[in-house]
């Protein structure tokens, strides 16, 4: 049985992956730092199904002793600070956490257990002010914020280890990714969110930010898939991972909206607040790469995507009310 080692399990990616992992018969350990609250709602489902370890980026030893102890076959690399608009109110840790924990796990592979495969969740922020649309493997990074910067110096760490030391370790560049499990700071889940509130007559208005800005959104489940088939293959490579489809924050408010039967305009206020100091306009995947030599292919389609995230808000404040 195959273990795997996952940080950030307790967050919306590493809750999928690790359902994914105990389907395919592995042994999943999860990293979780020490708090003061258990945040662990979104894997309480799998609790009696995991191992639950303390380490902590910021803590070398500790992770070390976790690789030790464990010796796993692969380690996902999936915590960060990693809402972008935080970035800038706390750049430091931001880079302490998203940019020199990366290099923290790497050391602590490199000492206890080389022989493991490497996951690094690079993000499609990098790309920044795009140099072209789509973007893939090769395009040239330009980030727009703190969270970016950080992400840019984990990627190149993971290349740098993987070419230094021989070890196997992949970066996943993933765009946009969201479900009903996304934090509520994110603006989909703001908006799912917001939606069932003022369609369950909890709230009478949602403030939003840039309605143009544009990403490329996909569901989370189906790209944890694809970054467990980049640790299958016989070489290590980094991919791009996304749908290829472009929608602004208006397009997500029109189908959330229109699925509850409501018109977006008597409800949506522009918040200037909510503004980016230096907004990402046009981030677009080709990921061609990823379907040619993973297989790999998004399953649910953006309009699936809004109204699975707008019913699971209508199911969870509907029972609480």
């Amino acid at each position: 049985m195959p273990t795997a080692l996952i940080t950030g399990i307790t967050g919306q990616d590493g809750s999928y992956l690790a359902e994914l992992l105990l389907s395919k018969g592995y042994n999943v350990v999860g990293v979780v730092r020490r708090t003061s609250h258990d945040s662990y709602e979104r894997i309480g489902h799998l609790l009696d199904k995991l191992t639950i370890v303390p380490a902590d980026l910021l803590d070398q030893h500790s992770l070390t002793m976790v690789v030790r102890d464990f010796k796993p076959d692969e380690v996902y690399n999936l915590a960060a600070q990693s809402f972008v608009p935080t970035s800038w109110n706390q750049p430091v840790l931001t880079g302490e956490f998203t940019a020199l924990g990366v290099t923290r796990i790497l050391e602590a592979i490199r000492l206890a257990h080389p022989e493991a495969r490497f996951y690094q969740a690079s993000s499609s922020e990098m790309f920044g002010k795009v140099a072209q649309s789509p973007q893939n493997e090769s395009t040239p990074f330009y980030p727009r914020s703190p969270y970016g910067v950080a992400k840019v110096y984990g990627h190149w760490i993971t290349v740098n280890y993987r070419e230094s030391y021989g070890m196997y370790a992949v970066s996943g560049i993933l765009f946009n990714h969201e479900s009903p499990r996304r934090g509520l700071e994110f603006v989909t889940r703001k908006i799912s969110d917001g939606v069932a509130r003022i369609k369950l007559g909890l709230a009478k208005e949602l403030k939003l930010g840039n309605l143009d800005a544009k990403r490329d959104w996909g569901f989370a489940g189906d790209y944890v898939d694809a970054m467990w088939r980049m640790l299958q293959q016989p070489n290590p490579d980094d991919y791009v991972v996304g749908t290829g489809v472009m929608h602004s924050v208006r397009d997500v408010v029109e189908v959330a909206f229109s699925h509850v039967g409501l018109d977006w305009r008597d409800y949506v206020k522009i918040d200037p607040a909510l503004i980016r100091p230096a907004e990402v306009d046009h981030l677009q995947a080709d990921a061609s790469k990823a379907r040619r030599v993973l297989g790999w292919e998004p399953r649910v389609s953006f309009e699936e995507l809004i109204v699975m995230m707008v019913e699971a808000d209508l199911k969870r404040l509907s029972e609480r009310k």
